[in-house]
């Protein structure tokens, strides 16, 4: 649900904050949480089964609509388990991309229109295989099938697509939290705010190094921010360190689920980007909406940056970041959670 304009605009604060329009759409939200809780009751009690892969399958997901920060969080992971010996693959839905009949299964530099920018930008920066499609079971079977080597399964986003059986959950949220606590379309959640209850770990996305909050459940808790690392130009591969951006005159555009988080990122590291172009969540890029900056250099972010080769725009530079956690010890945990499950039969 991605509405426009001034409609947009007062969803978004009323998704947060309350109002009249969120309550008018509460009978709307209440189907919603009925349709879910009906959802999850069919399988727990065996009348829709799960698949469950040969292998563990970490999910990591949301359940506040839109962009989190997920991405960074399963590049995280896939190169914190091959780094602690496993041979991990990634699955997702492949969103933006057409996707009809067999998986498509890819590794390295992959096309985003045939895979979606998300995989395409986690498959080029961590090399891991990658397999998309909308079920996600299929996207898991096709997966291992064309590299039988891996041993475990890392899920972008499907937290809600419970047709795939999970060994350990993880929700990414950021400082919006679970906003006015309502189910689409009253709120901005996917599903009850009860649900944080029931999964292994949860995470939040800030723009700076802050303690986890308290744990208010069983779930484990890290806050994560994003570290820039350097800025690579599109044009011909030239690397140079962020701080070598600061007080110069630039611009910024960021095509991703909340453009300010890419913004508040550059202030932090002493660039104020001007001006800021924010793009609807995985714009396509068919024409550059670029043209008209006059900046002599434009800073976007890495997921951008895989659909902007194509326009040819030497002002192009694109953000390479690396998610950090507080405390330390996020991947530890999840090593030692997968070491703990009983073994497949």
């Amino acid at each position: 649900m991605k509405p426009d304009g001034f409609l947009a605009r007062t969803l978004q604060h009323q998704w947060q904050h309350g109002g009249w329009l969120s309550t008018l759409l509460r009978p709307l939200g209440a189907l919603a949480a009925r349709f879910v809780r009906r959802k999850r009751q069919a399988y727990r009690s065996g009348a829709r089964s799960a698949w469950q892969a040969p292998v563990p399958v970490i999910v990591v997901g949301n359940i506040y609509v839109g962009g989190t920060g997920k991405t960074p969080v399963v590049i995280a992971i896939l190169e914190g388990l091959r780094a602690r010996g496993y041979t991990p693959g990634m699955i997702s839905r492949g969103y933006g991309a057409k996707i009809e009949g067999r998986p498509r299964v890819g590794q390295g530099r992959l096309a985003a229109r045939e895979f979606g920018d998300e995989p395409a930008l986690i498959a080029a920066v961590t090399g891991s295989p990658v397999a998309v499609h909308p079920r996600r079971a299929d996207a898991a079977r096709a997966l291992l099938a064309a590299h039988p080597d891996v041993d475990v399964i890392v899920a972008d986003d499907g937290l809600q697509h419970l047709a795939l059986a999970r060994d350990i959950e993880i929700v990414v949220q950021d400082e919006r939290g679970v906003g006015n606590g309502r189910l689409l379309p009253a709120g901005p959640l996917r599903e009850p705010a009860s649900r944080l209850r029931d999964v292994d770990a949860i995470i939040t996305n800030s723009n700076t190094p802050a303690a986890a909050p308290a744990p208010d459940g069983p779930a484990a808790r890290w806050t994560m921010w994003l570290e820039p690392q350097a800025a690579r130009r599109l044009s011909d591969g030239a690397e140079q360190s962020l701080a070598g951006f600061a007080g110069r005159p630039v611009a910024a555009a960021a095509g991703i689920g909340n453009p300010e988080r890419f913004f508040r990122t550059l202030e932090a590291a002493g660039i104020h980007p001007e001006p800021r172009l924010a793009l609807p969540d995985h714009y396509d890029y068919a024409r550059s909406p670029f043209t008209g900056i006059p900046a002599g250099t434009i800073l976007i972010t890495a997921k951008d940056a895989i659909k902007c080769a194509a326009l040819q725009d030497p002002r192009l530079w694109s953000v390479q970041v690396r998610a950090r956690f507080e405390p330390d010890g996020f991947l530890d945990w999840l090593h030692a959670r997968l070491c703990a499950l009983p073994p497949r039969g």
